[in-house]
């Protein structure tokens, strides 16, 4: 792993390398409009991103009111930086800054084996096993 790797918070001014890395994992709905990527990312409550010197490779966007609900919008890592422990970092930063946080979500692909076994594995419940449910249109 690169001695190089660091944290930083960031926002849209990242737009374009943030775009390639949406492109390379194939996350093609933020792709259509620019200037909603934009204000998405302007209006999030936090961006944590992640850089090997000076290249952005990966990030986490949350979005929510920082006191009773964190929704973890999205956490994206580029091809060649994962499973190499870069994801659960930015995740256990996003539990340490929310810890005082009531409920912090997450919602990714029911058939996503990989998604599924790694929020598992950071200790993130189901809804279904917090005695939960969600609806969504």
């Amino acid at each position: 792993m690169n001695d190089n790797i660091s944290y930083q918070e960031i926002d849209s001014t990242y737009l374009e390398r943030i775009k390639e890395i949406y492109q390379s994992e194939g996350w093609c709905a933020y792709l259509n409009d620019d200037e909603k990527l934009k204000r998405a990312f302007d209006n999030s409550l936090y961006v944590l991103g992640v850089f090997d010197d000076e290249k952005l490779i990966g990030l986490v966007r949350c979005v929510g009111d920082g006191e009773h609900v964190v929704l973890i919008q999205d956490l994206i890592i580029d091809a060649p930086y994962q499973r190499k422990g870069i994801g659960t970092e930015l995740m256990n930063r996003i539990f340490e800054k929310y810890k005082d946080v009531r409920f912090i979500q997450v919602n990714t692909d029911l058939e996503d084996v990989r998604d599924n076994a790694f929020y598992k594995a950071i200790g993130m419940h189901t809804l279904e096993n917090a005695h939960m449910i969600s609806y969504c249109r």
